[in-house]
């Protein structure tokens, strides 16, 4: 390659950093003042940086096969500031390459038929209701986790409003609280500033007050007390997991609904957003978010099954070891979970299996299940061994999931990955309930082996508020509509 276009390379690349830049602002404008959750194939545009914009349009030439340029989508951008659009969320990558392949040249006319449903809708669609008010019972690795995601978008169209906290302690630990909320191992650092107001025991997030309430039980607790009313507790204490022990919160004044973090016993539902969110009823006041390796499996086997039909199977799930666990050896009463987590592979059980036919009970009976804890911190795999009803082979099955991660109502619980080189720490953030990883599926006849990995904390949180917002009914409808 000579001088001359090794500078026209570099030249194009920066000409490219500069309409990131100028896209930057118009994406918070459409974020903030028209409540327009913009996203390019499913990866989030909002509060990213310069290369993480760019990256994500390169990842359109992975999954679509065309290449999509940031010049192609900033005329899109800069349209939609100018359309008066109603709340929604908006894949600006997929109307993008719709665009592009229509041959279109009227990017305003293009827009217009397509958002047809909120183009000038700004001022009637509703979007400034009462905001939903939520509480955190517990501020563990999910809780914290929930608390990030729910900062980050209170600044859209979620309307989701975190007032409070509720730990165990005396109140001299805020600072604590606020370094976990600021720092994090695996997740890194806290997107923003947290200031502590000693005085009344709160954290200052982003400018969002959040109240820190010590209790040891929901009796304790009055909720409006401090201006909270009609709130939605998420219990991620894992304490209570029947709709008894679950129902103490809905005695505390202030609180109308419970969303428990793990999975539900009893006659609980066992909601995985994508799936069967749609059977939560105004009635349900209890509601369980089931588990993560649940939220991981259960799209993938609905897709197969809707398609090829699921004989049986069996679910291995290779997962990262929990705070359930010890650092090293000790007394636990579970079996083997005694033995150090960071210096074994333990064989234990889970209920993944079972609990899929609860969202699918189609596939009632047909799974078994295991699960290996493994020396990670995070990131867990599932590998699902199914016989199926309808033959295919590998090529077919992987792009029919491609297909199911792209174009399908599912789009935001299935990711789709082909590269031979990815490992767990890649998906570590990932947004999705669980990422096909394509190079390592096996078919044969009516044999088929998928391996499913998945953000057992990030991924599971980012299930948990999608139904948060559905129970809350502040949820938005997604553009351009899948089939």
């Amino acid at each position: 390659m000579s001088q001359d276009q090794l500078d026209t390379v570099f030249q194009q690349w920066q000409d490219n950093e500069a309409r990131a830049e100028e896209m930057i602002p118009l994406l918070g404008k459409l974020y903030r003042q028209y409540n327009v959750i913009p996203s390019l194939f499913g990866r989030s545009l909002i509060n990213r940086s310069v290369t993480r914009i760019l990256k994500n349009h390169r990842y359109v030439r992975k999954v679509e096969g065309t290449e999509l340029s940031i010049a192609d989508t900033l005329p899109m951008v800069r349209a939609m500031t100018e359309l008066g659009l109603g709340p929604a969320h908006i894949d600006i990558g997929r109307l993008g390459v719709a665009f592009k392949n229509a041959g279109e040249t009227d990017v305003v006319a293009f827009l217009k038929r397509e958002l047809a449903d909120i183009v000038g809708c700004h001022d009637s669609s509703g979007m400034g209701g009462e905001p939903q008010d939520v509480v955190l019972y517990g501020f563990g690795r999910i809780g914290r986790i929930l608390a990030r995601i729910m900062i980050e978008k209170a600044g859209g169209g979620n309307l989701l409003r975190l007032r409070a906290i509720v730990v165990r302690g005396s109140g001299d630990d805020l600072e604590k609280r606020a370094s976990l909320l600021r720092r994090d191992s695996v997740h890194g650092p806290f997107s923003g500033s947290i200031d502590v107001d000693y005085d009344n025991h709160a954290l200052i997030a982003n400018g969002h007050y959040i109240r820190i309430i010590y209790a040891d039980s929901p009796a304790e607790i009055d909720y409006t007390a401090y201006g909270i009313d009609n709130a939605i507790v998420v219990d991620n204490t894992g304490k209570w997991r029947d709709r008894e022990g679950l129902a103490q919160h809905l005695e505390s004044r202030g609180v109308s609904k419970v969303l428990l973090t793990a999975p539900g016993k009893g006659d609980l539902k066992n909601i995985v957003h994508g799936i069967n969110h749609q059977t939560i009823g105004d009635d349900d006041r209890i509601v369980s978010a089931a588990s993560c390796t649940t939220n991981a499996i259960v799209p993938v086997l609905k897709a197969i099954d809707d398609e090829f039909g699921i004989v049986h199977g069996h679910v291995e799930t290779v997962h990262s070891y929990t705070n359930d666990q010890n650092l090293i050896d000790n007394y636990h009463k579970g079996d083997r979970r005694g033995r150090s987590a960071p210096l074994n592979m333990v064989l234990t059980e889970t209920g993944a299996a079972k609990a899929v036919a609860k969202a699918l009970p189609a596939l009632s009976g047909k799974l078994t299940g295991n699960a290996i804890r493994v020396p990670t911190p995070n990131v867990s795999m599932a590998i699902l061994n199914l016989s199926l009803g309808k033959a295919t082979d590998r090529e077919a099955l992987n792009e029919y999931l491609r297909q199911m991660a792209l174009h399908s109502p599912m789009h935001k619980q299935i990711d789709y990955v082909d590269s031979p080189e990815v490992v767990s720490s890649d998906f570590v953030g990932n947004r999705h309930a669980g990422v096909l990883d394509a190079k390592a599926t096996i078919a044969n006849d009516r044999q088929a082996v998928l391996y499913v990995w998945y953000d057992n904390e990030f991924g599971y949180s980012c299930q948990v508020v999608r139904i948060l917002q559905y129970m809350s009914r502040v949820c938005h409808r997604y553009l351009p509509a899948t089939p």
